[in-house]
């Protein structure tokens, strides 16, 4: 066997029977900057597919000012719709956001979304959610920053409500929400108290602000706490960064330690230029993982 070799999906399976080597590999494809154009999306998503990646994120903004647009120029697709695009082209990976900022959008509107996607893609998106961070976009799209928190909780509590009933009361009206398939997973982002909490309340897991195992090891205690207290199931528990890919052993060492701490997904998020550059970032990563 060529030493570049990636095992497909089933065998690698088989052969990653070690602990510390059950974690999903993800990365996040680049739908911001001038490189976020329709076929290298489609190109890059589709080499995921065929690998054994098990999941695809993307990133959301929505209105970037002039100066902080350095590196993306300002371009962003939309998350949703960059989902809607990755789900229709693709057929086995996980789909999601990391994470989706929902103060900007409208709870019910946002809810309709996710259902369509997740009903469309067979099932495979999962949503990492979270409050946000930049005033000059909670400016322009003329919502509280101040707000931010709760109306996260006010949209995560609707989404929990039209994910359970084909009936549901929206700003006292009944309506009908579907279709209505099986609600996705959902990650939780942020750091601190307020973080963990709204993670237990709300969510299957933990959108985690990076990948440091040192940083992350008493966060994830303390969430594992609160979701036993909460009579929920451990957490799943996402770690995102950028890895030395071409330093295999630092590589899989970062990987381990995330595994042996409770981290159960991992995002690499790495710029490409080129769809074969994105097929060699993948590679390089699942060797690491396997």
């Amino acid at each position: 066997m060529p030493s570049n070799h990636v095992p497909a999906p089933d065998s690698w399976r088989s052969i990653a029977g070690i602990e510390t080597l059950v974690m999903k590999i993800g990365i996040h494809l680049r739908n911001a900057g001038p490189h976020a154009t329709r076929e290298m999306l489609a190109d890059c998503a589709r080499i995921a597919d065929e690998l054994p990646v098990d999941d695809l994120w993307v990133f959301d903004h929505l209105a970037i000012p002039p100066e902080e647009s350095e590196g993306s120029g300002g371009l962003y697709v939309d998350p949703l719709a960059a989902l809607a695009f990755v789900a229709a082209i693709t057929e086995r990976i996980n789909i999601g956001a990391r994470v989706l900022i929902l103060p900007y959008r409208p709870a019910f509107l946002t809810a309709k979304w996710i259902a369509s996607i997740q009903a469309l893609s067979g099932g495979r998106l999962q949503l990492g959610v979270g409050v946000g961070w930049m005033e000059a976009e909670f400016r322009a799209l003329d919502v509280p920053r101040s707000r931010r928190g709760a109306i996260t909780d006010e949209t995560l509590e609707l989404l929990h409500r039209c994910f359970a009933s084909d009936e549901i009361d929206v700003n006292g009206q009944t309506v009908l929400f579907l279709p209505r398939p099986e609600r996705p997973p959902l990650f939780i982002g942020g750091s601190g108290s307020h973080a963990l909490a709204r993670a237990a309340r709300y969510g299957d897991g933990w959108a985690a602000p990076n990948d440091d195992p040192e940083t992350l090891r008493e966060s994830i205690i303390e969430l594992r706490r609160l979701f036993a207290d909460a009579g929920k199931p451990e957490p799943q528990i996402i770690a995102a960064g950028r890895l030395a890919l071409d330093d295999y052993n630092s590589v899989r060492d970062r990987l381990g330690r995330l595994a042996d701490i409770g981290v159960t997904r991992y995002a690499l998020g790495v710029p490409y230029s080129s769809a074969d550059e994105f097929r060699t970032i993948a590679e390089q990563l699942l060797r690491a993982r396997g």
